[in-house]
């Protein structure tokens, strides 16, 4: 072979050693392969699934004025319920927020029509709130019902509005209920009995407390006069005189002037009972005072009013003395005659917050009640609790419900079937159940 042929062979050889190792060896970066691993050892656990979201659930309540020593307990009774239920929705799934919003202003000194507007207004632009727990005035709620029906529509569930005419048509002014739901669709309910339940059994407790005449006065409010008017229409029905019904002025520095008019107008002598209707925030105290004054003690002229004025607040404002044997009907039953769930509350509360002596506590428990049922419902059907509508439907559908109430249901108006009424007198500077009454 000559020494270029030699040559040549060499190269080739050469060549070809380094494409065999280029192709077989592995790349000296490479680890060597490992065995792979059972999936099971190499995967991580699924997580549990957290909130998929959050529902918001707000009260508009005043939280200024005398009425905060009924609406703090409300207040107070809602937030115990949500913390019974963890914050949380339909097995988890859903985070639960509540607001406790003011309607009142300072300005005022109680609910300001307003403030209760603007709260509506905002409540109905935030999509994430799906219920909306109020009013305590009936006024406020004659405001903020239309506004929130048209607003998916977000329902409305009261723990204290008494006026019948938000649910039922009033009969000197027909189809005027209606006009509160411009969507045609109901979305306002209550879970305390109306005043047309109210009204007619404070005047047979009247006529029962030995009474023949009485004298009525209201605060010139829905509620005060809606309560008032049953009243007095109850009364000429059932045979008790009435020699006077007006308004009266809440801002009034006092009221012995009218007082000393109605001294008189029973022939020259007193009425045998004034009825009163009217909120605490309105001057109740005052006018208990120069009723008082003028006179004399509760049990020669019956003072009757109704759960506008049942609360600590009035007592403590007159003096425990004036107050002494003032009577106030408040629907439902006392606390301590209140079914096992009711009393339940009443214990898991006490534990919580101290004594409860306001009666309106449970209402608010139970109008949280009704929320959580709603969205528990919508869920367990299948449903989207973050659907207004369907939220709604929930609540009215709601029937034969074992509540801290007793068992009850909604009807197709939005009132509860529970018709029961109990009357409290002012005993020692507390209010004391006397009787529960249809």
């Amino acid at each position: 072979m000559s020494k270029r042929l030699f040559a040549l062979f060499t190269l080739l050889v050469a060549a070809s050693m380094i494409l065999a190792a280029c192709g077989s060896a592995p790349a000296a970066t490479e680890a060597p392969a490992e065995p792979a691993a059972p999936a099971a050892a190499t995967e991580a656990p699924a997580a549990p699934a957290g909130p998929v979201g959050t529902l918001k659930i707000v009260s508009s309540l005043p939280m200024t004025g005398s009425s905060l020593t009924q609406t703090q307990t409300i207040v107070n009774a809602m937030q115990l319920r949500l913390e019974q239920a963890n914050m949380q929705a339909c097995g988890g799934k859903y985070t639960l927020e509540y607001e406790p919003w003011d309607d009142a202003s300072a300005a005022l000194g109680k609910w300001d029509p307003a403030v209760e507007t603007e709260n509506a207004n905002k409540a109905a632009a935030d999509s994430s709130i799906v219920a909306y727990l109020g009013t305590f005035n009936s006024g406020a709620a004659k405001l903020s019902i239309p506004i929130l029906n048209g607003a998916g529509p977000l329902v409305m569930v009261s723990p204290a509005n008494t006026n019948p005419g938000l649910t039922k048509a009033d009969k000197d002014l027909p189809g005027v209920t209606d006009s509160y739901y411009p969507t045609g669709v109901r979305s306002y309910t209550r879970v305390v009995a109306a005043d047309d339940i109210q009204g007619k059994v404070a005047a047979n407790f009247v006529k029962s407390l030995g009474a023949t005449s009485v004298y009525i006065l209201d605060d010139q409010e829905l509620y005060g006069k809606g309560v008032a008017d049953v009243f007095e229409a109850t009364a000429k029905e059932i045979g008790l005189t009435v020699l006077g019904h007006e308004g009266i002025d809440p801002k009034a520095a006092d009221y012995k002037a009218l007082m000393t008019k109605i001294s008189t107008s029973n022939n020259g002598g007193a009425p045998d009972a004034i009825y009163v209707g009217m909120v605490v925030d309105n001057n109740a105290s005052q006018l208990l005072k120069d009723k008082v004054a003028i006179m004399g003690d509760n049990k020669t002229v019956k003072y009757v009013g109704p759960d506008g004025i049942q609360t600590q607040a009035f007592i403590d404002g007159a003096g425990a003395d004036v107050a002494e044997g003032a009577y106030a009907s408040v629907a439902g039953v006392p606390l301590t005659e209140l079914p096992e769930a009711g009393k339940k509350f009443v214990v898991d509360y006490e534990a919580k917050f101290g004594p409860l002596t306001e009666p309106y506590a449970v209402y608010g428990y139970e109008t949280m009640n009704v929320a959580l049922k709603a969205i528990e419902d919508v869920c367990a059907a299948g449903g989207d609790p973050t659907n207004r509508e369907a939220v709604r439907a929930a609540v009215f559908a709601i029937k034969d419900f074992g509540g801290a109430l007793g068992t009850w249901s909604f009807d197709a108006n939005g009132d509860t079937s529970l018709t029961d009424m109990t009357f409290y007198q002012v005993q020692g500077g507390g209010y004391v159940s006397v009787g529960t009454f249809r």
